[in-house]
């Protein structure tokens, strides 16, 4: 082990230009070990022992400064001496080892669920391990060659280990108890078909964790999501905390008893840097923003703690399309919620020019990676790393990770290795419990409330005088519960095409009005991932929040404004807003009325009324635009031309950043100028255009529902087989491949409405055998969805592998709904042991 450890240090400090550099490294070195020296005999009781390691360092110092030689073994030791004075090193500390976790679509994609589109990516062997470095002992706690141990975590007192464990290929991950120093195992959740991970201890006794428990899928892929929830200590009772649409992991807690997780989301954002760091108190309600949200880079802020006697958090840098790996940083959030600013200190110090800056995958290039922080204090942290460079220092030659020690004075320390990847390190000792927040939660279907103190307040507002915000809408984002075999090169895969560059479909709750103080308040349904829009007195968008909330049964949450600076401390306002004096404007009714929104049910009736007589197919309208309804093998002919010929501005999967009022949607289509000018003569009635302005607003959607009745076929939505898209380019020449992506050039090229018009005949003579073979392909199509509709249709049923996967969520919540009622009624309801 000592020969590894030495190559590793040699290999980082010959890295650079000759002897120079390598002086300069060395001299850095010893200058890190000094301060940490200095800090640790100031911050503890320490001895004589540390005395004994510095005049060992004093030595070597001459040594080299006489002789120009150094052996860095000899460093290395001294170095890992002296930082194992740190008092926490009095304890032992447990850690897992395993292989990393293969790559894959994100760096939540560690779960390989079996029955899941990358079950066979599951690498067995793992084990559960306890080491005292002092004494360089090991205790073997769990060791299981068929299966993986996972996401250990101590109980207060230090005699229980909480971990996530699965036990082979066909089992699932569930969640285990066990004594510290060894013994028998305890399972506490039994669910099949599912995966628990991270779970922590609260003070109270209970357990939370992640879990797949309400099934659902990435918009942007295929992959199983999973969110928190809540259970007894015993197993029992087992409710859900969040409800967003992707994935919430990595729980612990605040100092002040606030669950800290990662969350992945999408309400019009880019797939590659929606996941950020969020807070929710312990019974699921007030779920808020943390860190990150409207951070390009990092594309994924993770795995984050609290720093002992700090309010300080340590977590992970990393990259969308990675494993949960990449920088450690060190966030101070009162000096911000986004950006370079809040990060007080970074590992390696180079990854700090890749914030905010460049795409979401930016940490990726790191020459080192780390991973599952754990801080002794406000200067010391735990963490698994990679261990070995290769000649030039720029990737690892393999993903061996290592138990490291890092500080803040540039010492970075390998503790530990064994045969495997060693993760998850966490002292094996007591800790203070942190304050117990109540349950406010009720455990029915009864509604939540939602207020805005004055939308008016926000850092994208500037713009919008006083007066000129009527409505306040409310829009559910539902997830997605199937995927289909095939994508639409949308934003990611979406598999299946639900938008032209947007993942989700939308359902409007309802309206209510602004008063004149800028303030709203509204009863909206619980449990659902809904988001809030401005409107102008015509219905047109202002604002919108690209971002979701929820609220749990009975919940009263509210906001300073809209976009409002979370730093900022809340204007003292004389007397209750005139919302706040007025029963709320409920969305229960509304929401339990209303319809995924259905471009061709919504939109497509208004062009058919005023639009098509002249903007159809036909020989006077070749260059023109199309507004006909007829199908085409993923959209319509009206949708796909309006977005090529950029007649209207959604902002699709959007960036990051947080957007101006008035930038994008109805106030910034050209569409809306058109139709609001009386072209041609035509003149819109009030709700035509209101319907319109919603479709818009609502970011351009196309489909209402993710289920397909194509999956195998392209985008998961065309009538015709790849196969039959090919024939028909080499009949055409139209380039059919090209269609199946956003960046498409081509307007609608296919009518399965009416065949013989389809565009891509244009250049093929009507008495052509190119021409009889292109109408029988394009007629198959036809008499397919007339056969099986497609989900836009009348009469559409998804297939029979999709209504498995819908059942599968309606047994769940079935689970949970008796879970809950449990809760109420003071009994215990535990997973079903098969």
């Amino acid at each position: 082990m000592r020969y590894f450890i030495f190559l590793a240090v040699l290999t980082q400090l010959v890295v650079g230009s000759g002897n120079a550099q390598r002086a300069l490294d060395i001299d850095q070195r010893i200058t890190a070990i000094r301060k940490a020296a200095t800090d640790l005999s100031q911050k503890y009781e320490v001895g004589l022992t540390l005395k004994e390691h510095i005049s060992d360092l004093d030595e070597f110092e001459i040594n080299y400064q006489q002789t120009g030689q150094a052996d860095l073994g000899r460093l290395a030791q001294i170095q890992k001496a002296i930082l194992l004075i740190h008092p926490a090193f009095n304890n032992d500390f447990i850690y897992t080892t395993r292989n990393q976790y293969a790559p894959d679509h994100h760096n939540t994609a560690t779960l390989f669920q079996k029955g899941e589109i990358n079950d066979f990516k599951f690498d067995p062997g793992s084990t559960l391990e306890a080491v005292d470095l002092r004494a360089g002992t090991n205790r073997m706690l769990i060791q299981c060659d068929s299966g993986i141990v996972r996401d250990p975590e101590l109980s207060y007192d230090g005699t229980r280990i909480l971990f996530s464990y699965r036990q082979n290929q066909m089992d699932d991950y569930h969640i285990y108890e066990m004594p510290a120093k060894g013994g028998a195992l305890t399972q506490l959740t039994f669910a099949t078909g599912i995966s628990d991970i991270d779970p922590i201890y609260l003070p109270d006794g209970d357990i939370v964790f992640s879990s797949t428990r309400e099934p659902k899928y990435c918009m942007c892929n295929r992959h199983i999501m999973a969110n928190l929830f809540r259970m007894e200590p015993d197993g029992a009772n087992i409710v859900q905390l969040g409800k967003n649409t992707l994935f919430e992991g990595h729980a612990s807690l605040l100092h002040d008893g606030r669950i800290l997780y990662d969350r992945w989301e999408y309400v019009d954002r880019n797939f590659g840097d929606a996941q950020g760091l969020w807070t929710v108190n312990p019974d699921g309600t007030n779920h808020a923003i943390f860190y990150g949200n409207n951070t390009n880079s990092p594309g994924g802020v993770i795995d984050a703690r609290a720093v002992p006697g700090s309010n300080q958090v340590i977590c992970v840098f990393g990259s969308c399309h990675d494993r949960p790996w990449g920088a450690l940083a060190l966030l101070d959030r009162t000096q911000g919620v986004d950006g370079e600013k809040a990060v007080t200190a970074i590992w390696p110090d180079s990854a700090r020019q890749l914030i905010g800056r460049g795409n979401w995958d930016q940490f990726m290039a790191l020459d080192v990676r780390y991973e599952d922080p754990y801080p002794l204090d406000d200067t010391y942290f735990l963490c698994s790393r990679t261990i070995y460079m290769d000649k030039q220092g720029n990737r690892p030659i393999n993903e061996k990770m290592g138990i490291y020690l890092v500080d803040r004075f540039g010492n970075e320390v390998l503790l530990h290795e064994a045969d495997d990847s060693c993760f998850d390190p966490m002292l094996l000792s007591s800790r203070i419990k942190e304050p117990v927040i109540p349950v406010r939660a009720k455990y029915d279907d009864s509604p939540g409330y939602f207020y805005v103190q004055n939308v008016y307040e926000g850092t994208h507002m500037d713009s919008v005088i006083a007066g000129a915000v009527k409505y306040f809408r409310v829009v559910e984002s539902p997830p997605k519960r199937t995927y289909t075999q095939e994508g639409w090169k949308g934003q990611g895969e979406q598999a299946p095409g639900m938008n032209w560059h947007s993942f989700e479909n939308k359902k409007v709750l309802g309206e209510a009005p602004v008063e004149k103080d800028g303030s709203v308040y509204v009863e909206i349904p619980s449990n659902k991932f809904v988001y809030f829009q401005l409107l102008d007195a015509d219905k047109k968008m202002i604002q919108s929040m690209r971002s979701g909330t929820m609220v749990q049964p009975g919940e009263v949450k509210g906001c300073i404004g809209c976009h409002e600076d979370r730093l900022s401390v809340p204007v003292n306002q004389p007397s209750l807003p005139a919302a706040m004096r007025k029963a709320p404007v409920s969305m229960v009714t509304s929401g339990e009325e209303a319809e995924n929104f259905n471009y061709t049910s919504r939109v497509q009736p208004i062009f058919d009324t005023h639009c098509v007589s002249c903007h159809d197919f036909n020989s006077d309208n070749k260059s023109g635009l199309i507004l006909a309804g007829d199908k085409n093998p993923f959209f319509n002919a009206s949708y796909v031309d309006l977005y090529v010929k950029k007649m209207i501005r959604p902002v699709g999967g959007g960036p990051a950043e947080i957007q101006a009022a008035y930038s994008w949607g109805s106030h910034a289509s050209q569409l809306i100028n058109v139709i609001e000018g009386q072209h041609q003569g035509t003149a819109l009635s009030i709700s035509e255009k209101e319907t319109i302005y919603t479709w818009l607003d609502l970011n351009g959607v196309y489909y209402p529902v993710y289920e397909s009745a194509y999956s195998t076929h392209p985008a998961g939505r065309s009538p015709l087989s790849y196969d039959e898209l090919k024939r028909l380019g080499e009949l055409t020449h139209v380039n059919f491949e090209q269609l199946n992506a956003h960046w498409r050039q081509l307007g609608p090229q296919i009518s399965f409405d009416r065949p013989e018009l389809s565009p891509c005949l244009n250049n093929l003579s009507n008495d052509s055998a190119e021409f009889k073979e292109v109408i029988a392909i394009i007629t198959k199509g036809q008499k397919r969805l007339a056969q099986t509709p497609r989900a836009e249709m009348e009469g559409f049923e998804p297939s029979a592998e999709q209504q498995k996967m819908l059942k599968k969520y309606i047994d769940r919540m079935e689970q949970e709904k008796a879970c809950k009622k449990a809760i109420s009624t003071g009994e215990k309801q535990y997973d079903r042991k098969n």
